[in-house]
């Protein structure tokens, strides 16, 4: 498996994940490619913003830079579970999983408090 990822992680096929939004990727997200591509995006995107962070900690007390709202894994994870919950605007995720399923809850794990 991790083997795998390192693999996935240093091909080149796919345009160069530091240069692309995962916003711009979520909507394409439709199979197993398109999916890496967006985590990717997401990952090196979260690397970026900690980079920030870094270099301003004074500016990033309460929300993360490039519009990360959680930046330790529990509360991403936390953040991400928003995507079952249940509201009155909300459609509830459908009862198949799917790769824009699986994405659109990675996303919610950086934009939701």
């Amino acid at each position: 498996m991790i083997g795998t990822v390192r693999r996935l992680k240093d091909r080149t096929s796919i345009d160069d994940s530091s240069n692309v939004r995962p916003e711009d990727l979520l909507d394409t997200v439709c199979d197993r490619e398109s999916f890496i591509a967006f985590v990717e995006a997401l990952a090196s995107e979260r690397e970026r913003a900690q980079q920030i962070e870094r270099e301003h900690p004074n500016r990033y007390v309460v929300d993360g830079a490039l519009g990360w709202m959680n930046g330790d894994i529990q509360s991403y994870l936390y953040a991400s579970l928003d995507y079952f919950a249940e509201g009155p605007l909300k459609d509830p995720p459908a009862t198949e999983p799917s790769w824009k399923m699986l994405a659109e809850f990675l996303w919610c794990g950086k934009i939701i408090e």
